[in-house]
C-alpha cells in the first residue's frame, strides 16, 4: 500500500479523509499551507488514530517546489486533491483570488507526476450543473454556465483533469462532485473550523446558537420549494470522507472504465435552509435566532444528487442523517469553545 498525499489535509473534508484513510491502513502524508485552517488539527488527528500524519507546510502554487517535492517523495501512490479556495460569495467578489489558487495549484501537481503512475481523487462540486434542469441530478446532465467564479473553477478543472486523462493513461483520475458536506466526527475532535466568519450555513448556525454569531440570516424565502427557502443535498462529512477510499479502491483494483471518472456524492434528497435550522432544533433542544434576508448571489434555487452510480461502481453510499449531522456539529462547537485550536 502506497503512501496517499492528501493537499488541504488539515483543512475540513480533509482532516476527516486523512482520519478514514488511517484507519483504512494507508500511509499519508498532508500537504497544507494553512490559509485556510490550522496547525492544531495535526494534533486532534493523532488523538483520533493514534498516528500522526507527515506534514509538509507547502504553497501548491509554487510550481518550482511542488515539483521538488513530489520528485523527493516516489512512495506517492495516490493523492486526494482538496486544497482549493471555496466560498461562492468570497468568489463572486475575488474571482482573481479564485482563478489564481484553483487553477495554479492543480496544474502544478498534475505537472510534477508527469511521467509517473498516480491515483488522483479531485474534490469537485455539485454547483458544476448550475441549476439543473431535472432533480435529482445525474452524471451525465450538462454542466451549465456556472452561477461564481467559484463554480467556474471547478467546472474548468474537470476540463483539465479529463483533457489529460485522454492523453496520459498512468493518470487514473475519479471526480468526486461533493453535494453540502456538514457535521463532524463523532468523537467531537475534528469538524468544520472557519476562520472568521463562516460562508457556510451549518457553522453559521453553531456559532449562532453558541453565541459567537447574531442571529442567523436566510438568504430568501420567495424561492420555488415548499417553504421558500433554497434547497440542498446535506451529506455528513464522514460519509464523504469514505467515499474517497471507495474511490481510491477503485482506481488500486483497475476497475475503472477507462482513465477518468466521474461520481456524484450526497444523499440523494434535498433539505431547505428552513429544514436544516429545524433539525437543528430539534436534535439538540437549542432554539435559534434567525432572520430572513434578500436572496444571496450566485446561489442555486434548489439542487440534490442522484447517486445510484456512487452505490453501484464505488460500494459507496450515506448512512448518516440530518439530524445526526446537526448533533454532530452542536458537539464539535462545543469541544472548540472549551478546547480552542490554534
Amino acid at each position: 500500500m502506497g503512501k496517499i498525499l492528501v493537499t488541504g489535509g488539515t483543512g475540513y473534508i480533509g482532516s476527516h479523509t486523512v482520519v478514514t484513510l488511517q484507519e483504512a491502513g494507508y500511509e499519508v502524508v498532508i500537504v497544507d499551507n494553512l490559509d485556510n485552517s490550522s496547525i492544531g488539527i495535526l494534533d486532534q488527528i493523532t488523538e483520533i488514530t493514534g498516528i500522526k500524519p507527515e506534514f509538509h507546510n507547502l504553497d501548491l502554487c509554487e510550481e518550482k517546489k511542488v515539483i521538488d517535492f513530489i520528485s523527493a517523495n516516489p512512495g506517492i501512490t495516490g493523492v486526494i486533491h482538496f486544497a482549493a479556495h471555496k466560498a461562492v460569495g468570497e468568489s463572486v467578489a475575488q474571482p482573481l483570488k479564485y482563478y489564481r489558487n484553483n487553477f495554479f495549484s492543480l496544474i502544478n501537481l498534475l505537472k510534477a507526476f508527469e511521467g509517473r503512475e498516480v491515483n488522483f481523487v479531485f474534490s469537485s462540486s455539485c454547483t458544476v450543473y448550475g441549476q439543473p434542469d431535472i432533480l435529482p441530478v445525474t452524471e451525465d446532465a450538462p454542466v451549465k454556465k456556472a452561477e461564481s467564479p467559484y463554480g467556474n473553477t471547478k467546472q474548468i478543472a474537470e476540463e483539465i483533469l479529463s483533457d489529460i486523462a485522454k492523453v496520459n493513461t498512468n493518470y487514473h483520475i475519479i471526480s468526486l462532485r461533493y453535494f453540502n458536506p456538514v457535521g463532524a466526527h463523532e468523537t467531537a475532535l475534528i469538524g468544520e473550523l472557519p476562520i472568521g466568519v463562516p460562508q457556510n450555513l451549518v457553522p453559521f448556525i453553531t456559532q449562532s446558537a453558541i453565541g459567537k454569531r447574531g442571529p442567523i440570516t436566510v438568504y430568501g424565502d420567495d424561492y420555488d420549494t415548499e417553504d421558500g427557502s433554497c434547497i440542498r443535498d446535506y451529506i455528513h462529512v464522514v460519509d464523504l470522507a469514505k467515499a474517497h477510499i471507495a474511490a481510491l479502491k477503485r482506481q488500486e483494483e483497475k476497475r475503472m472504465e477507462g482513465s477518468y471518472e466521474v461520481y456524484n456524492v450526497g444523499t440523494g434528497k434535498g433539505s431547505s435552509v428552513l429544514q436544516v435550522i429545524d433539525a437543528f432544533e430539534k436534535s439538540t433542544g437549542v432554539k435559534l435566532n434567525y432572520q430572513i434576508g434578500p436572496r444571496r448571489e450566485g446561489d442555486i434555487e434548489k439542487v440534490w444528487g442522484d447517486v445510484t452510480k456512487a452505490e453501484s461502481e464505488l460500494n459507496w453510499s450515506a448512512d448518516l442523517d440530518l439530524e445526526e449531522m446537526m448533533k454532530s456539529a452542536w458537539a464539535w462547537e462545543n469541544y472548540i469553545k472549551e478546547n480552542p485550536i490554534q
